[in-house]
C-alpha cells in the first residue's frame, strides 16, 4: 500500500512536471539540514526515504578504524565486530539509525524551505530546458499584464513570458485577457527563473505562419529561401519549388488568396508580396521589385554588389515605395544595393554624357586639319554607356533611340530630373 507522504510526492511530482525523485532528492536534503540544526553536533548524518515504509530515516555514518581519535565520526573495530560480526573491517562505513521524532518545529520549517527551494530550482530547470529547444518555434499566449511599456503574457501551462516594446508591432495594440501569436526569440537565465523573450517582429514570425497555412512548405515541396519585413506596414517572401509542375507563388497565395489572407489578418494587415527566388541575380532583383515593372537590370559593381534599375516613370514611384519602403525591402532581401532610376532620368544623363564627347575637340598642341570632322568619335564612347538587356516581357530596349527625343512627346510633359534612389541591404 502505498504510504501518504509517496502519494503527495507523486502529486506534486505530476502538478510541477518535475520527476518524484528530485521531490525525494528534496526531502533527504530538507530532513538533514533539519537534523543537524537540532542535533548541533559535528556527526556525519546521512537522510535516506525508505519506499516501503514511506518515511526517511535518519543516520550517523561512523568509519571503522582501529583506534578511536573521534568517536563522533569513527568507531572500533572491535565494538563493529560485535554488531555486525567478522564481516566488519578497518576502513568500512556503519550507520547507526538516530531518532528524527526530536525534530522540533524550527527544524520542520526550515525542512519545508529546503523542500520549496529544490522543487522550484527544478521547475525552473524543466522550463529553461523545454523552451531553449523551442526558439524559432510559434506559441499560443494570453496577455496577463503590462510592465514600463513590456507585455507580460503566459504561455503553456501557467509559464510566464515577455513581449519586450522593441519586438511589439506599432500597429498592434493588446488588452489583458487577449490571445496572440508569437516566436520564441530567446531564453535568459535570471534570479527569478528564465526569462522567456517573444517576439511579434521576427521574420521567423512570417516563415513559422506560411509553415503552417501552407501544406507545401510544410512538406517540402515549397522552400521559403528569404523573408524581410518592416513590422506592421509591409513584408516580403522570397519562395522557390523544388518541383516544376508547383507554382511556388500560388500555393502561398491560395485559391482566391485563403492562405495568405489567414496570415495578414493574424498580422492586423500586414501587406506580404510574394516573390520566385532565382539563382539567376537580375531576375531575382527583378522579382523582389515587385509590383513595380522593372524594364532593364544591369550590375554596375559585381564585387560590392551594386546594381541599377531602370523603370518606366510612371513606375517609378511603385519602386521606389512609401518612404523607399518598397526597394528598402527588395535590398535586404536580395543582398544587392539597388540604384532606381526613371527612364526620363536614364536618358538625360546619357545625353548628358554624349554632349560633353561631342564638346570636346582636337587639343591646340596638334596642327588643325582641313579635312572634315568625322563621327568615329562619337561611334567610340558608344560601348562606354551601359549596355541594354532583355526587359520582363523579352523586348529589348535601345539606349542610343532613348537619348534624342521624338516628335511624339507631348508638349506638358514634365522636363523635371526625378531624384534617384538608392536601397543599401542591412547587415545582419
Amino acid at each position: 500500500m502505498t504510504s501518504p507522504l509517496q502519494q503527495l510526492i507523486e502529486t506534486i511530482a505530476k502538478e510541477k512536471g518535475i520527476e518524484p525523485s528530485i521531490i525525494i532528492s528534496a526531502i533527504e536534503d530538507a530532513v538533514l539540514a533539519a537534523s543537524r540544526k537540532a542535533y548541533k553536533s559535528n556527526e556525519n548524518l546521512k537522510a535516506r526515504f525508505n519506499a516501503e515504509s514511506g518515511q526517511v530515516d535518519l543516520f550517523a555514518v561512523k568509519q571503522i578504524v582501529e583506534t578511536v581519535n573521534d568517536p563522533a565520526l569513527e568507531v572500533s573495530l572491535g565494538e563493529a565486530q560485535q554488531l555486525y560480526g567478522e564481516e566488519a573491517e578497518v576502513d568500512m562505513e556503519i550507520e547507526f539509525p538516530k531518532p528524527t521524532d526530536v525534530l522540533g518545529r524550527i527544524a520542520a520549517q526550515t525542512a519545508k524551505q529546503v523542500i520549496f527551494q529544490k522543487v522550484r530550482e527544478a521547475e525552473r530547470e524543466n522550463i529553461f530546458a523545454e523552451y531553449n529547444q523551442r526558439l524559432g518555434d510559434v506559441v499560443n499566449a494570453t496577455v496577463k499584464r503590462f510592465e514600463t511599456g513590456d507585455m507580460i503574457v503566459e504561455i503553456g501551462n501557467r509559464v510566464e513570458a515577455v513581449l519586450p516594446r522593441k519586438e511589439q508591432s506599432r500597429a498592434e495594440s493588446y488588452n489583458p485577457g487577449d490571445r496572440l501569436r508569437a516566436v520564441i526569440k530567446g531564453v535568459n537565465r535570471s534570479a527569478k527563473g528564465p526569462q522567456i523573450v517573444l517576439s511579434r517582429t521576427d521574420p521567423a514570425l512570417l516563415i513559422k505562419l506560411f509553415e503552417q497555412e501552407v501544406p507545401e512548405i510544410y512538406d517540402g515541396t515549397v522552400m521559403i529561401r528569404g523573408a524581410v519585413r518592416e513590422a506592421g506596414d509591409r513584408a516580403k517572401v522570397a519562395v522557390y519549388s523544388r518541383e516544376r509542375d508547383v507554382d511556388p507563388v500560388g500555393a502561398c497565395v491560395g485559391m482566391k488568396g485563403t492562405r495568405v489572407q489567414a496570415i495578414i489578418r493574424e498580422l492586423r494587415g500586414e501587406k506580404i508580396d510574394i516573390v520566385e527566388f532565382s539563382d539567376d541575380t537580375v531576375s531575382f532583383v527583378t522579382n523582389a521589385l515587385s509590383p513595380a515593372k522593372v524594364q532593364r537590370v544591369s550590375i554596375t559593381d559585381d564585387r560590392e554588389k551594386v546594381m541599377e534599375v531602370i523603370v518606366e516613370d510612371k513606375q517609378l514611384s511603385l519602386a521606389i515605395g512609401k518612404k523607399g519602403q518598397n526597394v528598402r525591402l527588395a535590398a535586404k532581401l536580395t543582398g544587392w544595393r539597388i540604384d532606381i532610376k526613371s527612364e526620363e532620368e536614364k536618358r538625360r544623363e546619357i545625353e548628358a554624357q554624349l554632349e560633353g564627347l561631342s564638346i570636346g575637340g582636337p587639343s591646340s598642341d596638334e596642327p588643325a586639319s582641313d579635312e572634315p570632322a568625322s563621327d568615329e568619335p562619337a561611334a567610340e564612347a558608344v560601348p562606354e554607356t551601359p549596355s541594354p538587356s532583355d526587359g520582363p516581357d523579352g523586348s529589348s530596349s535601345d539606349l542610343s533611340s532613348a537619348a534624342e527625343p521624338t516628335s511624339d512627346e507631348q508638349p506638358g510633359t514634365s522636363a523635371e530630373a526625378v531624384p534617384e534612389a538608392v536601397a543599401e541591404p542591412e547587415k545582419t
